[in-house]
């Protein structure tokens, strides 16, 4: 009779760990329930043990995932959350989400997931350790943390609000930044209408005039029978601005003096700040209710921030708790961080109810990026008018000051 390796959850709360012999995993699995516990992991020893070879030689090799999506994420953890908290094993849930989830990615993500657990007799957070470019640290980093307190399931609904948080100011953002987007775009395309079919139209007439044309008006006719004659040369310079841009972004080295002059443009560093802070004090305060030790709660949250400057700061006053400083003390010291959040955090040491008044400060954080958003976007919406009419009185005298000129 085979023997299985076991974990399970005593009380749903303490961790235990054994060896049984039954027939098969269900069997094994029931066997479990009757003992009063609620099975996470089962694993046959003896397909361990045939396949550990072959496991260190393939390491499980990940199959190619279609994107993962933030959406496709909350739609993964909601329903590992909702079967989880009810008591169904980890497998089972898997199983559920390989053949009914209706996102192609969450069915070959659970199918890998399965197959890690089984084959390899890894936990979750193993499991998904092995895929963390998919779910990134800090997902992977508070799972390990419900399942080493025995708190999965409310370590998962605490990493689903955190989820819908995220897709929440993400979609904010975006929102407040589509309108300036569309309107340069727009202003690009009717710029180089104009330059190209307009003004080349108007040459004979104006060659016509007599007269030296105003010096607006020859950068508008030199640039338009330039992009005309070599319409290729803007293409490949656009190309190359957006590669060369990616390219600065994606470099640690470039990026950050980028970083440092955002934060420095009135408005725009306040939304960027704010944006950042918001994931960052929602990571932090879901990580130190799971349990997780301050210096380690820092270092994920840390992990959401995107501007390097903050990152920076923030990895700095890491290290100051590390070494024995004050939470609120060593953010204090960053000189990165809003009085008020330091105020509260510090507050919530001296109180002995951190948990509470993070959750405080991430409240205000949001509220404060709200009133950001709603200022950015009121303000953003007359600046763009003033920008489309300066183009537009500018290809106007560009083309009508030599007419106006020749009838004075």
């Amino acid at each position: 009779m085979p023997t299985f390796s076991y974990t399970a959850l005593k009380n749903n709360k303490d961790i235990v760990k054994g060896k049984i012999d039954a027939l098969d995993a269900r069997s094994a699995r029931d066997a479990i329930k009757k003992m009063g516990l609620l099975p996470t992991k089962i694993s046959d020893d003896s397909v361990k043990e045939s396949n550990s070879k072959a496991s260190e030689k393939k390491n499980i090799r990940v199959k190619n995932i279609s994107a993962f999506s933030l959406k496709d994420k909350i739609e993964f953890t909601q329903t590992l959350q909702i079967l989880t908290s009810t008591g169904i094993p980890i497998i089972e849930t898997l199983v559920f989400l390989e053949n009914n989830a209706q996102a192609k990615p969450i069915r070959s993500i659970a199918h890998e997931l399965r197959r890690n657990i089984i084959v390899g007799g890894l936990t979750l957070a193993e499991t998904l350790e092995r895929h963390r470019k998919i779910f990134g640290r800090v997902y992977v980093g508070l799972v390990k943390a419900g399942e080493d307190s025995g708190e999965l399931d409310k370590t998962l609904t605490r990493m689903l609000e955190l989820l819908k948080k995220q897709d929440d100011i993400k979609s904010k953002v975006i929102g407040a930044l589509i309108y300036p987007i569309f309107v340069i775009l727009l202003a690009c395309v009717v710029v180089t209408v104009m330059l190209v079919f307009v003004f080349p139209a108007f040459k004979e007439m104006f060659d016509n005039l007599g007269r030296e044309l105003p010096l607006m008006t020859q950068i508008c006719m030199s640039l338009g029978l330039f992009i005309r004659k070599f319409w290729f040369i803007p293409i490949i310079a656009i190309v190359f601005l957006v590669l060369a841009v990616k390219h600065i972004l994606s470099n640690d080295v470039t990026k950050r003096p980028v970083d440092a002059f955002l934060l420095k443009v009135p408005l725009l560093s306040e939304l960027l700040r704010f944006s950042n802070y918001s994931n960052f004090l929602a990571v932090l305060q879901v990580a130190y209710e799971a349990g997780i030790p301050i210096v380690d709660c820092l270092y994920l949250a840390n992990m959401t921030l995107d501007n390097l400057v903050l990152k920076d700061a923030i990895f700095q006053a890491t290290s100051r708790v590390q070494q024995g400083t004050h939470l609120s003390v060593a953010l204090r010291a960053s000189n990165q961080i809003p009085s008020m959040m330091t105020f509260m955090i510090a507050t919530g040491e001296q109180s002995g109810r951190l948990g509470e008044l993070l959750h405080h400060c991430t409240t205000f954080i949001d509220q404060r990026l709200d009133g950001i958003i709603d200022k950015f976007t009121k303000l953003v919406e007359p600046a763009m008018l003033i920008f489309i009419g300066g183009i537009v009185l500018f290809l106007a005298l560009s083309l009508y000051m030599p007419l106006f000129a020749a009838y004075g």
